[in-house]
């Protein structure tokens, strides 16, 4: 079980080069290719809609607009919630929540997660998905805590170039196929995401920050906003969705 984020050192050698830069920009971009990365150029499914239904609380330091259900507290998830749907991001199928969020998809970014460990989770997956749209740089802008690590991120994937009307072969793009909280408090969460492509089970880990009454993705010092992507032998201690 992944309970608490290790330091890895960092592989030497241009960062386009070393296979964890390669891996989390391809997962974010949902296709890699030598050379160069395409990238995606559309978000979302283009409904507008927002997730209906979450339950009004009162909460400080939130825009008017975004309400969440966030009862749970500091409590970590024993299940995946039960109302994840699943829309895509590009070629990237992500879980959203009308209790958990992102509560607000009718433009880019998709954010409003809400204040619990649940909600860490939802904004663990959505955001860095979005990395891999043209409009990634609103994205960045607003749900990656601001500082070097995010300049670097910004410096780093404005070397990727978009590649308009190309969409990823979905057949290659690895699926989420669970979670689990590595740590939670008030305003921080570490969260491991599960994945799985052709090559099997591979896990990585998202830092997340509370800032501004909403959830970000704290990038590492490289510029990465995950951890080094390591292979999973055995799921055990992963929350698997089941779909």
């Amino acid at each position: 079980m992944l309970t608490r984020r290790q330091r890895r050192p960092e592989e030497a050698g241009p960062y386009w080069r070393q296979r964890g830069w390669q891996l989390s920009a391809g997962f974010l971009a949902a296709a890699v290719l030598l050379g160069g990365v395409v990238a995606l150029t559309s978000g979302g499914d283009g409904s507008g809609r927002s997730a209906a239904g979450p339950v009004p609380v009162a909460a400080h330091g939130r825009p008017g607009d975004c309400r969440t259900d966030d009862s749970a507290g500091d409590a970590l998830p024993e299940a995946a919630p039960e109302d994840v749907a699943w829309r895509m991001i590009g070629a990237v199928r992500v879980p959203v929540s009308p209790t958990a969020g992102p509560v607000r998809t009718g433009s880019t970014p998709w954010w409003c997660f809400a204040h619990t460990a649940d909600g860490a989770v939802m904004a663990a997956h959505v955001i860095t998905s979005q990395m891999g749209m043209a409009d990634w740089e609103s994205v960045a802008e607003r749900q990656l805590v601001p500082g070097q690590p995010r300049e670097m991120f910004v410096f780093k994937r404005r070397t990727i170039e978009d590649a308009p009307s190309q969409t990823a072969d979905r057949a290659s793009v690895a699926t989420y196929t669970g979670f689990s909280v590595g740590s939670y408090a008030e305003d921080a969460a570490s969260v491991n995401l599960l994945m799985r492509s052709g090559d099997g089970f591979t896990g990585t880990t998202v830092n997340l920050r509370w800032q501004e009454g909403d959830w970000k993705v704290l990038p590492y010092g490289n510029g990465s906003l995950y951890s080094t992507v390591r292979a999973v032998q055995n799921t055990t201690g992963y929350l698997l969705w089941g779909s």
